[in-house]
């Protein structure tokens, strides 16, 4: 064995309450389309929103003290980060660092979906226009 690796033995038996479904239904957002996961309320190290914006539309900026990846399902995204912008389209996944101020909408002409995926088992956002 390399001092390097680690060998573990996993567990043969599920702890209480894993895989366990969630629901689309049960992750919405009021009224919208927009699905918000929180992971500390599922025993999961991460956090997400699943959203669905029609052209010209996207949260405004914004940050976490943690990293943002963005997942695009379908459509056609403009990501801000920072200073610098990008276009992603479905199949696309960006990364946004942590610490810095950022924002996507829809490029597009038909509807964007997207997986924003935190790296966080809560949601930590900073709006700009909130300062």
């Amino acid at each position: 064995m390399n001092a390097a690796e680690i060998t573990l033995s996993p567990a043969t038996e599920a702890p209480v309450g894993a895989g366990q479904i969630v629901t689309g239904e049960a992750l919405r957002i009021g009224e919208g389309r927009t699905r918000r996961f929180v992971g500390r309320e599922h025993g999961a190290g991460i956090s997400y929103f699943l959203v669905d914006y029609e052209p010209g539309e996207g949260p405004g900026l914004h940050w976490h003290p943690y990293t943002e990846t963005w997942v695009v399902l379908a459509g056609t995204a403009e990501i801000t980060i920072g200073d610098r912008r990008v276009i992603a389209r479905a199949g696309d996944t960006v990364t946004g660092p942590a610490g810095v101020w950022h924002r996507f909408e829809n490029a597009g002409e038909d509807r964007l979906r997207v997986l924003c995926i935190h790296a966080s088992d809560v949601i930590i956002q900073t709006w700009a226009d909130a300062q």
